[in-house]
């Protein structure tokens, strides 16, 4: 049986995750707090800031960065970096 949460990102009671996805006491946070389609949502949204701006996990500072962006879009706490250069796909009418 799968566990629910109230998902503060959704505001709306959703599926909650399988595992702590992050160290610490953030990651705790997340894993009572977040539910699994806003974590993928975020996992999306970081590659392409990831990619986008060349970004290296590797790096503390890109890490930190990342970190900082991942709270703000998960907890709605700021605004959070728009992806320098993306356009969504358009629709295209069948």
């Amino acid at each position: 049986m799968s566990r629910t949460v109230f998902c503060d990102h959704a505001q709306a009671q959703a599926e909650g995750l399988d595992f702590v996805p992050w160290p610490g006491e953030l990651g705790q946070r997340i894993f009572n707090h977040i539910g699994k389609p806003a974590w993928q949502a975020w996992l999306a949204h970081q590659t392409m800031l990831i990619n986008e701006n060349r970004l290296s996990p590797r790096d503390p500072k890109h890490r930190a960065y990342l970190q900082e962006q991942m709270v703000k879009y998960l907890f709605n706490e700021g605004s959070v970096d728009a992806v320098a250069g993306y356009q969504a796909p358009q629709q295209t009418q069948d």
